[in-house]
């Protein structure tokens, strides 16, 4: 057996990532961005920032195979939703959907600007969504994304995501909190 290595255990990772500066540079301007798709996909924002790092971890293991670089984007996102996916098949006995997602004790008051409470209603309307659903209209309206490229990314039919994306607006649209916006 094989004393532990001395010294810090990410150099290597380091090292690595050295050889592949435009992916350092592909992540710092990139980023924001890909955080703003993981936190869409999750309830939690750590649980997004872990995801993101998996994708990420995933893009970078792939990083020579990857014969254009104009989509990283879409490989980037790919590889979100095929890991959050796992996840959720994976998730723990423990975890069950409920009606009302509870809410922590003690959060700050809302911020009053009709802007924010307006955001912050539609993000809980869509967190509602199922995974699929959500996925879609967070690719459709969130990230920008034309029916053709959502479907590519999600790998089903154009007639699919119109059907759901459909579906899901139907869902918003009946959601109690957000009737004080119509």
């Amino acid at each position: 057996m094989t004393p532990p290595p001395s010294g810090p255990v990410c150099v290597g990772a380091s090292t690595a990532a050295a050889g592949y500066p435009s992916f350092s540079s592909y992540v710092r301007a990139r980023g924001p961005v890909l955080l703003r798709t993981a936190r869409s996909l999750t309830a939690n924002p750590s649980d997004a920032e872990d995801l993101l790092q998996t994708a990420l971890t995933k893009t970078f293991v792939a990083w020579e195979r990857i014969e254009d670089h104009r989509a990283l984007d879409g490989y980037v996102r790919r590889a979100l939703l095929n890991t959050r996916t796992s996840q959720w098949r994976k998730r723990k006995v423990d975890e069950f959907a409920c009606e009302e997602l509870p809410e922590p004790t003690g959060l700050p008051e809302p911020d009053p600007a009709e802007r924010q409470v307006l955001h912050d209603a539609m993000w809980r309307a869509v967190m509602k969504l199922p995974d699929r659903q959500r996925a879609m209209v967070v690719l459709r309206y969130y990230e920008d994304l034309s029916e053709a490229q959502t479907a590519e990314v999600l790998g089903v039919s154009i007639g699919t995501v119109k059907s759901a994306v459909s579906r899901a607006l139907g869902k918003l649209r009946e959601d109690p909190e957000l009737a004080p916006v119509r």
